[in-house]
Formats: structure tokens, C-alpha cells, sequence
């Protein structure tokens, strides 16, 4: 069973509440059209927070946290930003799983993000494994037409591990954890993929293109800018032709059968 959890920030901490609801739910359709029903999903939200309406498989778990007081990072350090983003993060991420309870996979799925229609089948038919990580996905210019194919996928984006849900250690209750474990295992994407290498349980790269990474648009965290200005303005690029042309053979236009596998259509 592949368990998709979706932390979605304190309402205070979207900058648009109505287009962060357009997102997700897309998102959430992308998740309800797996190839495979043994799957289930929890969106993680404060009480109070509208959502959209959900499909069946989908649960939604209430908490209380309050908003991170360094969303934005403005005069704060990189680290303290960091922590604070991880620790917000993490406690909505385990709240989620604590929800769902111990079994099977789980992905943290970002609120703004898509996936293959494959992954519930994929996990369905290597149960016993420790998990995986999105080595290739798509990084996408919101509402365009091109995607990037990215090679280093689960370095850059959130939406790209599946981990067996015992490896993942989960306290017995919500204050039963430590806040190291909470920012470093839970609340990023950074440091699970080598702190289970170095614990003996590695993650295999997923054998297909796993998610989409949605950039460029006014309700993104990291302010991640579109696909043309990621990889391809720059001059180290523009002036080295071999550079040129490899991104270029990374693009892909998004047709018919990327919008049936990622994008719910």
C-alpha cells in the first residue's frame, strides 16, 4: 500500500490562498487517477482551512500548529530559515503519518506538485523493498507548455521519495519526537536519501519518471523561478554549445500521454 501525505502551510503563510486551492487540487487529481487502487492519501491542514472537495481514498487530518514565523526568510540566516521551514513541514508531515498509521510506503507529496499514475502499481509489486527516489522527473513551468527533464530530480524537489514506512522510525506519538528528526527526516527532501544509505536500508532510483515539479508561479515557497530561467538563460549555457544542446534535448513539449500519466487529464 503507498500512502501519499500533502502538508499544506498555514493559511497565514499563503500569499494566495485561492490559487494554493487551484494547485492542490490539482494535485490531488493527479494522485486519484492511479493505475492501481491500493493506495490512500491525508491532506495535513489546519483547522479551518478551506480544500477543495476530495475523492474517495482521500483523508484530511486537522491540526493546531501555528504559522512559521520565518516563511519568508527576510533578514533571518539561511540556517535559522532552513529549520524553521523543515520544522513546520515535519510536524505536518508526521502528523499525517501518525493519522494514517505504520504500514506500507509512504510519499510526501507537495501541495502544489503531481505524480506518475504508476506509483501505486510500482509499490504494489515490490512490497518488501526499502524504497526508492526520483532520480528523473519534470520540472514545469506553471501552466506551460514544456516540461525539463531533470536528472537529479530528488536534490531539487520534495516530491521525491518513497520510503518503507518502518524504516521511517515513527515516534509512538506526536510529542514523542525529537526536533532533529522532525526537520532532518521528515521536513526535508535533502538528507533521507544518504542518512538511510549510511543506515543500511538505501533507496533504488525509481525505474521511470516520477513527479512534476511545479515552478514559476506567485505561490511557490522556494520562489522557484520558471523552466527558461532555471536552465537555460544563464551564460554558462548560452555561450557553450554542447551545454546548449543538452538542455535542449531535456525538453519535452506536454502532450496527451504526459497529461494522462501526471496531470489528472
Amino acid at each position: 500500500m503507498l500512502s501519499f501525505v500533502i502538508p499544506v502551510r498555514h493559511p497565514d503563510n499563503a500569499d494566495n490562498w485561492r490559487k494554493l486551492k487551484e494547485n492542490l487540487n490539482q494535485t490531488v487529481g493527479s494522485i486519484a487517477r492511479q493505475d492501481d487502487d491500493r493506495w490512500r492519501a491525508v491532506i495535513v491542514a489546519n483547522h479551518g482551512a478551506d480544500l477543495p472537495e476530495l475523492p474517495a481514498r482521500f483523508e484530511v487530518a486537522r491540526v493546531n500548529l501555528p504559522p512559521n514565523r520565518l516563511y519568508r526568510q527576510g533578514g533571518a540566516e539561511k540556517e535559522a530559515f532552513y529549520e524553521a521551514v523543515r520544522s513546520d513541514k515535519g510536524r505536518r508531515v508526521l502528523a499525517g503519518m501518525l493519522h494514517l498509521g505504520v504500514a506500507g510506503h509512504y510519499m510526501v507529496v507537495d501541495d502544489d506538485d503531481l505524480v506518475s499514475r504508476r506509483l501505486a502499481s510500482f509499490v504494489a509489486a515490490h512490497t518488501g523493498e526499502n524504497g526508492w527516489f526520483v532520480r528523473d522527473g519534470y520540472v514545469w513551468s506553471d501552466g506551460g507548455a514544456l516540461l525539463y527533464l531533470h536528472s537529479d530530480f530528488s536534490r531539487l524537489c520534495g516530491t521525491s521519495h518513497i520510503v518503507r514506512a518502518d524504516l521511517l522510525a515513527l515516534p509512538a506519538s506526536y510529542e514523542a519526537v525529537d526536533e532533529t528528526y522532525i526537520r532532518r527526516m521528515l521536513g526535508s527532501h535533502v538528507f533521507i536519501h544518504d542518512d538511510l544509505d549510511a543506515s543500511g536500508s538505501p533507496l533504488a532510483p525509481l525505474p521511470f519518471v516520477g513527479a512534476v515539479y511545479r515552478t514559476g508561479h506567485a505561490g511557490a515557497h522556494s520562489r522557484s523561478k520558471g523552466i527558461l530561467e532555471q536552465f537555460f538563460l544563464h551564460k554558462s549555457v548560452l555561450l557553450q554549445p554542447k551545454a546548449l544542446a543538452d538542455r535542449l534535448s531535456r525538453t519535452r513539449l506536454r502532450t496527451s500521454s504526459i497529461n494522462e500519466e501526471f496531470f489528472g487529464a
